[in-house]
């Protein structure tokens, strides 16, 4: 499962994405830092199956993204949001920033 939050900003949608077994844990590695401990209220939607992310968003008002864990990563991707070539690790959990340019 999947914690899916949407923000409503004046630009558009954030979107905030996280496994669900990560949440209430820290990455640490060197000077980056995942934390979902402090933070989990920002990820800390509604819990939905994978394939109910591609329905969730809607990359037309979509102006970022803060996803982080294997699962939700791969369904961004899937998605067409985001690489394979823009994923990140920070203790071997992937992450991946999106921000749209208008």
């Amino acid at each position: 499962m999947i914690y899916i939050r949407i923000h409503h900003t004046d630009k558009g949608m954030m979107v905030a994405m996280c496994d669900e077994e990560l949440i209430g844990q820290v990455f640490t590695e060197g000077a980056r830092e995942i934390n979902l401990k402090d933070y989990a209220d920002f990820y800390k939607g509604e819990l939905i199956r994978e394939e109910e992310v591609l329905k969730r968003i809607d990359e037309s008002s979509l102006y970022s993204a803060n996803v982080v864990g294997k699962r939700a990563v791969k369904q961004v991707i899937k998605k067409g949001l985001a690489s394979q070539k823009q994923v990140a690790k920070v203790s071997g959990v992937q992450f991946v920033q999106i921000y749209t340019m208008d």
